[in-house]
């Protein structure tokens, strides 16, 4: 039995979901979205709080704030309302309703940047209010998920080494793309402990953690509209890009099983299905990290009217064919 006695303490349930009877897929999804904040956001934003109290940059007056597109905004209001600080979140159009309306309820302010910078970035805009803030008052911590290296040092101490104790011949694992944190922490423990890991990074189209041209992007999570500070390319073996309309079909045909995922989750589970079709095998371990569960994408993805808006382009065949 476990006890805890915060909700910053709980950071990892593993659970893993065995997709063969739901998908026919030699899949295993480490199902991230067990603890108080939903995803696996809760990991670095405990990490990152931890270590800044530690290296006293947190004081007793300090006011954290952070850029996120959700869910690092909730992970960052639970551990924030855990330990008694206040916390603000600049967000944008695109960030989920649920997600700003949870951040609001642990305590947290929510700021929403309405206008992208002049190139167009929504994720520019916030930094820049972000420091202007820092500017205006120095009770003000960034954080700054984009490059605090405890992002990625979070999930080499605790996630990679838990899929490594449960999994101890395991052949490939796939990883969604964000700010990189989960991908370059796994893929570095695994690069050191067991190199014969395939690290296949997953990534949204339309998104340049990987080079390639930038595009629309409409579900939240995966992807980045410039480049991703921690990501070093070197560390991983393939990078797989998926179209958000994949996401949505993947995420819906598990709905359709009980199975609810996020975007991100449905996003890289549609690549690992994908890639496992071309080159899996009856005795290959795959295991794929879903990072939210769907309650938070009710309103967006798992919404007739939302999905219709915002993609013309094939509309009708993802509301016809769940």
């Amino acid at each position: 039995m476990t006890v805890i006695t915060g909700a910053d303490e709980l950071l990892d349930t593993e659970v893993y979901l065995d997709l063969r009877r739901l998908l026919d897929c030699r899949l295993y999804l480490k199902c991230e979205g067990f603890n108080f904040a939903g995803s696996v956001k809760v990991r670095p934003a405990a990490w990152m709080v931890d270590t800044a109290q530690r290296d006293g940059i947190i004081g007793p007056d300090s006011v954290l704030i952070e850029s996120s597109s959700g869910n690092l905004g909730v992970a960052l209001a639970v551990i924030a309302a855990a330990k008694g600080i206040r916390f603000v979140c600049v967000t944008d159009p695109k960030c989920n309703p649920s997600a700003t309306d949870l951040m609001k309820a642990l305590g947290a302010e929510v700021v929403v940047v309405d206008e992208p910078d002049a190139t167009g970035s929504y994720l520019a805009a916030r930094k820049a209010r972000v420091r202007e803030r820092c500017a205006q008052d120095p009770r003000y911590v960034w954080l700054n998920q984009y490059e605090n290296p405890a992002n990625w040092v979070a999930h080499y101490e605790n996630t990679a080494a838990l899929i490594a104790k449960q999994f101890p011949g395991l052949d490939t694992l796939f990883i969604g793309t964000g700010t990189g944190g989960t991908l370059m922490g796994c893929a570095r423990y695994f690069r050191e402990h067991s190199p014969r890991v395939r690290i296949v990074a997953v990534d949204s189209v339309g998104s340049v953690n990987f080079s390639g041209a930038p595009g629309p992007r409409h579900v939240p999570g995966l992807g980045a509209s410039t480049p991703m500070p921690l990501i070093d390319p070197s560390a991983v073996d393939e990078v797989i890009r998926v179209d958000e309309r994949d996401t949505i079909r993947m995420c819906r045909r598990l709905a359709a099983r009980g199975v609810l995922l996020g975007g991100s989750s449905g996003t890289v589970v549609s690549a690992a299905a994908g890639w496992l079709a071309r080159h899996g095998s009856a005795d290959h371990t795959a295991v794929a990290i879903a990072p939210d569960l769907g309650e938070r994408y009710i309103d967006t993805i798992y919404n007739d009217a939302w999905v219709a808006r915002h993609y013309r382009r094939g509309a009708q065949d993802l509301l016809e064919n769940q």
